[in-house]
């Protein structure tokens, strides 16, 4: 490996007794290299030139498989085991003393998958760089060079691209790239190129050639909808000036837009249409789940198509969905047979990657149980585009065949409904490995073990959801006709399980969970689930209804049952505009369910058949039924001005019953009264 007589004379000195060994000469620093391999070790080779040369062109030190890769090996797929670094494994190469300088490291990788790590040493005290091989090869230059007193920079802007009006928090990365541990630190932020909001971080111990996330403590306040560029940088180190600001700021573009409207009281009141947005013309086959594009502006949704499980599956992208302005896209992976094999449901994460769940035992087709979710970017400049690698996903972690569901939870997280080990899974992907790469050794997986889920046949997906504002994972168990749901940061790790098919940092076990069977009868086959506010939607595919619920109370109520009259019903979708969306995969179609002005047919004769007193009222009310409707079962419920129910009753017979608002605050409530022939209402009043 070592191919210079500096070199040798470095290694003689080496086995010299330490006390003997002098430091380097002035202008000169120790250098050393370490390498991590994957699960592929005898793929990798590289070099150390001076920087711009070529693979081979004045080499300082190699390393790898230089018999079967070499210089000139990237994907040819030709090498063996026999030749090059183990599997799993860190080596340490010595380089010792080398001039200051530019240097470049050429790494080559047989498979074209990359994999190889890299991490620059200088002096035995500062991991200056490091590198993750990707693709067939890469060059990575680093300069040796001692670092100066205080150096630091922001290197992200870590908030989501779309946020709501209101105050946003502002968070960052800072790297120490300085010789001196960081305990305080200036940052400050700016929106526009306008003036700064500056504050001071204490506390902080950043050690040299480390980052750290860190929170402005200043909120940035935006009330008004639109685009902005958010420049984030540092300053003063410890009280003192920063010896090289070019590196100190990085900026980031954030969309500012209202949530998702709550539109669902208006199904419960007004008649719905159903207006198909695509179809097989746009090429849609045989969709089975949909989501959106987290920045809700661009009214971008996302359609997976399943495909056959040796091909894999594909996505359609319609963009201004549903618009006079609508276009649409369909792309495949280059190696979806892996990757997006069968595809049972897409979720969409803040930070604009997304996941699917492959609905398969083995995405290998072999025989084994090598299967679990796969991370993506929505990037249309990455997403199924040639990476150099092993087709163009971010990541893919394989501990779940039959991934029947998946939802997104934060960053690069997501829940996926394991049928094979019959346990809903948490994936965190970390930091993803690039394009078409295969590092999985810093992934998470934890397994929730105190129910079991199943699914109905693997033509059925069982959707998930997470809701943000409750902190609630909602699961549709469909083999058991049920809807759970659970606290994913209740319970606690009770013990781990067998990961063969990757190393992994976690393979967790939890158990206690806080967990419910919120809806456990009327289900036939369940597919497609969201969440609003105190709405649930779960779609039937047996009877194409899609049906509303409350879920302020447990179980859930259910209001309304909405006639698709759709045999291929499969995964529903609250989309930017408040409507519901769903694909058909019979038809082939995404729909959206508009809302008409027309309000549902009324019963006139229960409108004029019940009472309400006193109202006004301190809340306390009572209900009285003529003599045709005390047999009949009634729905009653009562809806605030902005629509939301904050009261649910259900099978109510009899003479009279009593309602209790009295807990919220005066105004004028929505009394609505339904049962099977139609709906009555009438306006309640609180006063306090």
């Amino acid at each position: 490996m070592r191919t210079t007589l500096c070199n040798l004379l470095i290694m003689l000195l080496g086995a010299m007794p330490s006390g003997l060994l002098a430091q380097c000469p002035v202008e000169q620093m120790d250098l050393k290299i370490e390498v991590g391999t994957d699960d592929y070790g005898y793929e990798g080779y590289w070099q150390l030139v001076p920087a711009g040369n070529s693979c081979g062109v004045a080499t300082i030190w190699e390393g790898g498989n230089d018999v079967q890769v070499g210089c000139s090996g990237g994907g040819d797929q030709d090498a063996t085991t026999v030749f090059g670094y183990g599997d799993n494994i860190t080596i340490s190469e010595n380089i010792g003393c080398i001039d200051n300088g530019s240097y470049d490291i050429k790494y080559v990788d047989d498979y074209g998958d990359g994999g190889m790590t890299f991490s620059v040493i200088l002096d035995d005290i500062y991991e200056v760089y490091n590198f993750s091989g990707t693709g067939a090869g890469n060059t990575f230059n680093f300069e040796v060079a001692s670092p100066l007193e205080y150096d630091a920079g922001v290197v992200a802007v870590i908030v989501n691209p779309y946020n709501n009006p209101g105050d946003v928090i502002i968070k960052g990365a800072v790297f120490n790239y300085g010789a001196t541990i960081i305990n305080t630190l200036e940052v400050a932020y700016s929106i526009d190129g306008g003036p700064e909001t500056v504050s001071t971080i204490t506390g902080l111990n950043v050690l040299p050639f480390t980052a750290t996330d860190f929170v402005h403590p200043i909120s940035w306040n935006i009330l008004t909808n639109g685009t902005y560029n958010v420049k984030l940088s540092s300053g003063k180190i410890n009280g003192n000036d920063d010896l090289l600001s070019t590196n100190d700021f990085t900026s980031k573009e954030i969309v500012i837009g209202d949530p998702i409207p709550n539109n669902i009281a208006d199904y419960l009141i007004f008649v719905e249409e159903y207006e198909i947005i695509g179809e097989a013309d746009d090429e849609i086959n045989n969709p089975t789940d949909l989501d959106f594009h987290p920045i809700l502006t661009q009214k971008q949704v996302w359609i997976t198509n399943k495909g056959t499980e040796g091909s894999g599956g594909s996505t359609v992208t319609f963009w201004n969905a549903g618009l006079p302005s609508q276009t649409s896209e369909l792309k495949k992976d280059g190696n979806a047979w892996h990757f997006m094999s069968l595809p049972t449901a897409i979720a969409f994460s803040e930070n604009t990657n997304f996941a699917t769940a492959p609905g398969v035992k083995d995405a290998n087709h072999s025989g084994g149980t090598f299967t679990g979710p796969t991370l993506w970017s929505s990037d249309m400049d990455i997403y199924a585009e040639p990476s150099g690698g092993n087709g163009s996903h971010l990541d893919m972690l394989h501990q779940s065949p039959f991934s029947m569901g998946i939802a997104a939870w934060k960053d690069n997280a997501f829940f996926v409904f394991c049928d094979y080990h019959g346990y809903i899974h948490m994936y965190d992907f970390q930091e993803d490995h690039g394009p078409g790469n295969d590092d999985h050794s810093d992934g998470k997986v934890w397994e929730y073990i105190d129910f079991d889920v199943n699914m109905i046949n693997d033509d059925l997906p069982s959707h998930l959801v997470y809701d943000k504002s409750s902190n609630f994972l909602y699961v549709i168990d469909a083999g058991n006709g049920r809807i759970i749901r659970m606290n994913p940061e209740s319970g606690n790790v009770t013990g781990t399980f067998s990961h063969p098919n990757e190393p992994l940092a976690e393979a967790d076990e939890i158990e206690n969970t806080d967990w419910v069977e919120i809806v456990n009868t009327g289900l036939i086959e369940p597919v497609g689930i969201d969440v609003i506010d105190n709405y649930m939607l779960v779609g039937d595919h047996a009877t194409g209804e899609i049906i509303i619920y409350d879920i302020s109370t447990v179980p859930a109520v259910e209001l309304k049952r909405l006639q698709t009259g759709r045999t291929g019903l499969m995964g529903i979708k609250i989309g930017p505009d408040g409507l519901i969306w769903f694909v058909d995969q019979d038809e082939d179609e995404l729909v959206r369910v508009n809302i008409t002005n027309t309000v549902a047919i009324p019963n006139h004769d229960l409108q004029n058949s019940f009472s309400v007193f006193p109202n006004p009222s301190n809340g306390i009310i009572h209900v009285n039924f003529e003599t045709q409707y005390q047999n009949i079962n009634v729905t009653a419920t009562v809806l605030n001005q902005l629509g939301e129910i904050i009261y649910t009753q259900s099978g109510i017979t009899g003479r009279q019953m009593q309602i209790d608002i009295s807990r919220y605050s005066a105004g004028a409530y929505t009394l609505k009264l339904e049962t099977e022939s139609g709906f009555a209402s009438k306006k309640i009043i609180v006063v306090k």
